[in-house]
């Protein structure tokens, strides 16, 4: 490069170099960070290579995402280049990550497919943010936790494949690795189940606000899509099938499996003690195995007493009560679990349940505890002393069906509200519950029910921008996290949402994100 050349390079790069102060603002924010005032720009010409198969790949998405960016017009003449770097034999964490920019190259290393395509999609996001002139410095990065999930309810509404692909695409971004899809329950079977075509031809009918809506589900065609689209972005995809309760879209498209109930709650339990029942489970589970490949299948096992009110009355279920020594019904639903355990690991996988399953006698062996009762602390320290490995998903804050602002009308609350920031600075307030236990505690995950989402807007709306706090929260150190500086950055993502068409709550101007509207029916457990 000739002199002339240079010195307008070098002008260039001071120019910048005066308004990059600010320049990294990335989600979640990094273990370890050190910042220069040089700049690396990203030219036309740039190289971009990997050291192997998933490394070559990266380097590829890599070089089709540059493509698209009308902003990299810069061409250099010098050579400059970015080179993926996956190497099993270093000492990295599994989905630790460094990122290493100077001025002439970057340089992503990992010991993981999961690391390296972190260490992308940070990079991604700054070249997207600066517009390709990057700050010369070093990340070194790894999470909080290993679960760091977002769980969709398509039982109560229903979204279709494409809305779930973008938010699967957000999740990458964000470095969530966990899906947990609610597609049963007792408004609508939402997955294609071959050897019970009526789950889906009478089971998957209506949806929360309306129980004629015409069937809308998955078919198993659909779910190896999603999932294999989501295993290409290093997201675990977890089916839920919910039992014994919450069960009523199954037993009314197979009332011979039923457990009865009454008005309202009819059918919203399995039959606890017919052989069929289980044989049902059985059958169902092994289709949903063939479809999810990861090693977990969660059972639900919450909320059975709102519906078995004929389990007091029915002779049968009395006298099974009886002859095995289970003293009441709660014996009963804890017997119940326990089979449903057992079957899931004879196929080679760990159940997952709510927090009520604690109590059923499940060895933690077998199980893994989702804690949602945030009224019940008890029962978080119950769980991590029998030494179950549990998950943080509780009401509060992490339901995202839950009033985010004072002005809000439409959404759960449970003495106040689930606000940005109470999400962002979750766990600390139960610290000293989890002490001396902190090796069981997988993650945190934030759960979006949708009795009183319809629609995408809404579901945008009330997922953003508290996901994206989740994310730093269950990624970031308790000693790198601090909600100021979050909010200075957001910003940032919100704009991101703005470019994508999806709607969301602005925390700084209120007013110009009016709350969606929303579906209303009368029904018991609406605000509970």
């Amino acid at each position: 490069m000739n002199y002339i050349k240079r010195l307008e390079l070098f002008i260039l790069q001071w120019c910048i170099a005066l308004t990059v102060l600010a320049q990294i603002t990335v989600f979640p924010w990094p273990a370890h960070l050190t910042e220069k005032k040089e700049i690396f720009i990203l030219t036309q010409n740039i190289n971009i290579k990997g050291n192997g198969e998933y490394a070559d790949k990266l380097a590829q998405d890599l070089c089709q995402d540059l493509k698209n960016l009308s902003f990299l017009n810069i061409k250099i003449p010098e050579k400059r280049s970015i080179e993926f770097r996956l190497n099993t034999q270093s000492d990295f964490e599994k989905e630790a990550y460094s990122l290493k920019i100077d001025t002439e190259k970057i340089l992503l290393e990992a010991s993981s497919k999961e690391g390296l395509f972190y260490a992308k999609e940070t990079l991604w996001q700054m070249i997207k943010q600066r517009k390709g002139k990057l700050a010369v410095c070093h990340i070194k990065d790894y999470p909080q936790y290993q679960w760091r999930g977002f769980m969709l309810d398509e039982s109560r509404h229903f979204f279709g494949k494409e809305k779930v692909k973008q938010y699967l695409d957000l999740m990458a971004s964000l470095k969530l690795n966990v899906f947990h899809w609610h597609l049963t329950d007792e408004t609508g079977w939402r997955i294609e189940i071959k050897r019970y075509p009526k789950l889906t031809t009478e089971g998957s009918i209506g949806n929360w606000h309306n129980p004629q809506a015409p069937a809308k589900y998955y078919t198993q065609k659909d779910i190896r899509e999603i999932v294999a689209y989501a295993a290409d972005r290093n997201i675990m995809v977890i089916p839920e099938f919910d039992m014994p309760g919450h069960a009523t879209a199954v037993c009314r498209a197979y009332p011979e499996v039923s457990g009865g109930g009454e008005g309202r709650w009819k059918h919203f339990t399995f039959h606890p003690c017919k052989e069929e029942t289980f044989r049902f489970i059985s059958n169902v589970l092994d289709e949903l195995i063939d479809l999810f490949p990861s090693p977990y299948i969660h059972i639900g096992g919450d909320e059975v007493h709102f519906g078995n009110q004929s389990w007091f009355t029915d002779p049968n279920i009395q006298r099974f009560i009886k002859e095995n020594n289970l003293i009441n019904e709660t014996g009963l639903e804890h017997y119940f679990i326990r089979r449903v355990v057992d079957i899931v690991a004879s196929k080679g996988k760990t159940a997952i349940g709510w927090d009520e399953i604690v109590d059923a006698g499940v060895s933690p062996s077998k199980v893994i505890v989702m804690w949602w009762r945030h009224d019940r602390k008890y029962q978080l320290l119950k769980a991590l002393e029998y030494g179950y490995r549990v998950i943080m998903t509780p009401r509060r804050p992490f339901y995202g069906d839950f009033i985010q602002y004072a002005s809000h009308k439409i959404g759960r609350q449970w003495s106040g509200y689930n606000t940005l920031e109470t999400v962002y600075d979750y766990p600390s307030s139960i610290n000293n519950l989890m002490r001396g236990y902190e090796k069981q505690v997988m993650g945190m995950q934030f759960s979006m029910w949708t009795e009183r989402i319809a629609n995408e807007k809404r579901l945008d709306f009330m997922t953003f921008p508290r996901l994206i706090a989740l994310a730093e929260a269950a990624w970031t150190l308790e000693t790198r996290k601090e909600c100021t500086s979050f909010l200075q950055r957001l910003p940032i993502f919100l704009q991101w949402l703005d470019e994508k068409g999806i709607y969301y709550f602005n925390p700084f101007q209120p007013s110009s994100t009016p709350e969606p509207d929303a579906p209303d029916k009368e029904d018991v457990l609406k605000n509970g």
